[in-house]
């Protein structure tokens, strides 16, 4: 179990690398939608926390886009590009674990890197 207040940081760290690297919506230059993804931050937290695996989580903000944000295709298919969502989900992975190491003295990793 993260205690409460790292978790608050991490969580604000996922949450700008969610906007910056991932953003569907193209809404990162907008101030009043700084708040925009935070409805996902638990389940991406979640993933990362159990150490899930990139593919998990991809298909996880490959499921957002497609179920939650309808933003596919007239064939059904995804508007991000496959390799832009990887790439955001290889951010949040380095955020988290860069979080989690932030605090532990020893330097050790606390989870394993993919």
């Amino acid at each position: 179990m993260i205690e409460k207040y790292k978790s608050r940081r991490i969580r604000v760290a996922l949450r700008h690398a969610l906007m910056s690297h991932w953003d569907p919506i193209d809404v990162k230059d907008e101030p009043c939608a700084a708040d925009e993804y935070d409805r996902y931050l638990g389940d991406v937290f979640g993933l990362l926390e159990r150490q899930a695996t990139a593919s998990e989580i991809e298909k996880y903000l490959r499921w957002v886009e497609v179920e939650r944000m309808e933003l596919v295709d007239l064939q059904g298919i995804p508007l991000m590009p496959v390799a832009v969502r990887m790439a955001a989900v290889a951010e949040l992975q380095r955020v988290f674990h860069e979080e989690m190491l932030s605090d532990d003295p020893t330097g050790r990793p606390i989870y394993p890197v993919e």
